[in-house]
Formats: C-alpha cells, sequence, structure tokens
C-alpha cells in the first residue's frame, strides 16, 4: 500500500518556487547512442547527458571511490547547475554499518572536494536488514557532518521502517531535525502485472527491494526514485499522484530529485522525459525536447 496522503514536515522555504531536478542511474549507456548519445566512438558522455539532464544517481561510488581523474573530468564535463546525487561508498554503510567510519568517510568526502558546487544530497542507504539499531548512529552520523556543507538523504530498506510503528516514526522525526529528506524508492511499477511480460522483469524485481511506498518530505530536496515498468500504460497510471505531488513540493519552494529507471536502463531517458514533461508543463515552464542525437540521420 502506498501513502500519497502523507504530509511534509513544515517547511521554512520562501514562497518562490523550486525546481525540478531529473535525472536517471547513469550517464552513458551503449543502448542510448542516437537518441540521448549522440555518434559513435568515444566522446564525453556525461557532456552529452547533461544537455538534458541536470542530476544522476552516482551508484559507481557505492562500490568504490572515485579516482582523481575521475572526478576531474566529471568537474569538466559537468555544468554549474548539474547535481550529482552520490550513494555514500557500501564498505561504511553495509560492511561497517555506519560505525568506525569516521577517517573513511572524510576521505571520501575530501575526494568529492573538486565537485562540491555540484553536489546534491549524498544518499545514504542502509542495508535491508539494518533496523531501529541504526537510528543512534545515523543520529551520531548526521551531527558528524552538520556544517560542513553537504547535503544528505537517507534510503531505509529494513522493513521495520515501513511498519508505521516506532522505528519509522523515530527515523522521520530524525530526519526533521537535520532537514534531511527520505529517499522514496517507488517499486509500483516494477512489481505490476505477471512477470512473464518480459524476462528483464523478473531480473530487475530480484535486484529491489519490494517495499511499501511511504511518501515523506522532511527537508528542502525531496528524492524520488521512480522505477518503471516496461509497459507506458503502467508508469503514466502510476506516475499520476507524484504529478501532482511533485507539483505541490515545488510550488512550496523545493527542489526535489526525480530519477527515473527502467528494468534494463534502455528506455530510461525517454520515461524520464515523457514523465518530467508532465510536470513542467503543470508547472508552465519549458518541456524536455529532442535528445542530441534525435534527428541526426545521414541527410544523403
Amino acid at each position: 500500500m502506498h501513502h500519497f496522503h502523507a504530509a511534509s514536515a513544515p517547511s521554512d522555504a520562501s514562497h518562490s518556487a523550486g525546481h525540478l531536478h531529473l535525472g536517471l542511474a547513469m550517464w552513458a549507456n551503449d543502448d542510448w547512442r542516437g537518441s540521448l548519445l549522440p555518434g559513435s566512438g568515444p566522446r564525453e558522455h556525461l557532456a552529452d547527458y547533461a544537455r538534458v539532464f541536470d542530476s544522476v544517481e552516482g551508484n559507481t561510488s557505492f562500490y568504490a571511490q572515485p579516482t582523481p581523474a575521475a572526478i576531474a573530468s566529471w568537474a569538466r564535463q559537468a555544468p554549474a547547475n548539474f547535481r550529482f546525487c552520490f550513494k555514500l561508498p557500501g564498505r561504511l554503510t553495509h560492511e561497517l554499518r555506519l560505525q568506525g567510519i569516521e577517517h573513511e568517510l572524510a576521505e571520501f568526502l575530501d575526494c568529492l572536494a573538486p565537485i562540491k558546487d555540484r553536489l546534491g544530497p549524498i544518499m545514504i542507504q542502509l542495508p535491508r536488514d539494518l533496523g531501529a539499531e541504526v537510528l543512534p548512529r545515523l543520529e551520531q552520523f548526521l551531527q558528524s557532518v552538520k556544517g560542513a556543507g553537504f547535503a544528505w538523504s537517507v534510503e531505509p530498506r529494513d522493513p521495520v521502517f515501513f511498519a508505521k510503528g516506532e522505528a519509522e516514526r523515530q527515523l522521520n522525526r530524525l530526519l526533521i531535525t537535520h532537514a534531511v529528506d527520505r529517499v522514496m524508492l517507488d517499486v509500483r511499477p516494477l512489481f505490476s502485472g505477471p512477470t512473464t511480460v518480459h524476462p528483464g522483469l523478473a531480473v530487475a524485481r530480484s535486484e529491489k527491494p519490494h517495499r511499501p511506498l511511504h511518501v515523506f518530505s522532511s527537508g528542502q530536496h525531496p528524492v524520488v526514485r521512480f522505477i518503471g515498468h516496461y509497459g507506458e500504460a503502467t508508469n503514466r497510471a502510476l506516475f499520476a499522484p507524484w504529478l501532482e505531488r511533485l507539483f505541490l513540493w515545488i510550488s512550496q519552494g523545493k527542489s526535489p530529485f526525480l530519477f527515473v529507471h527502467t528494468p534494463d536502463n534502455k528506455a530510461a531517458p525517454a520515461l524520464a522525459r515523457l514523465l518530467a514533461n508532465q510536470v513542467l508543463a503543470k508547472l508552465d515552464r519549458p518541456l524536455i525536447g529532442a535528445f542530441p542525437g534525435e534527428g541526426q540521420g545521414s541527410l544523403f
């Protein structure tokens, strides 16, 4: 069951409207050549991607700390308005489970220094089996990074944080106290209908936790990860309440991040454009047009 009636925490934002940040799970995929990514051969894919999308889920940092060379390349390619939403390394969240991480956390944040002005909320993705015992560690973590100039978001995955009990209430209170947003993983489209429709669905479903959707914003940058289906009708129907909610948040002066996935991410750019243009039309803002590689076929 999902909860689109959940209230936002009180906002002290001014009433100037916010901005919709739009991104995908990655900025390069061979399946996007000739549409989002123009041409062939080695290119600076991030620069091409950033002509359309102004943010990205930085999933690579979950597996390994980016090298200085990689960071320098990203700094060169990403425009000033671009926002990387890196994941805190899995070593800190999943191996050490947020205990005794001070030194490695400092190293990770130091490595991001060259692109600090282009960071969105860093995502703290918690393991699926780390429940209420993480709350004191998370509180200590958020206290320790206060004032360092980084924005944070938290993605809980243990079922206890979706049970509407004391653990979830404590988590939400902690997030409100620190004005940190909860990452909302919307897997409803992915888990809709039978798996037999497409073999890729079973693989994608095995990789994502099947948790209910609790809609909740406690900071200025709600983070929505919309995990789409192969069927456009399913995606449109399940995105409809998000259209209202994103419009509301932006009208309140918040600047949400919408990250769009599809089971193998081939269709993610097109789905992201389709969904974001509904929000932008409602806001009366310019729509996303043709991708850099579209309509670049040979003239002869």
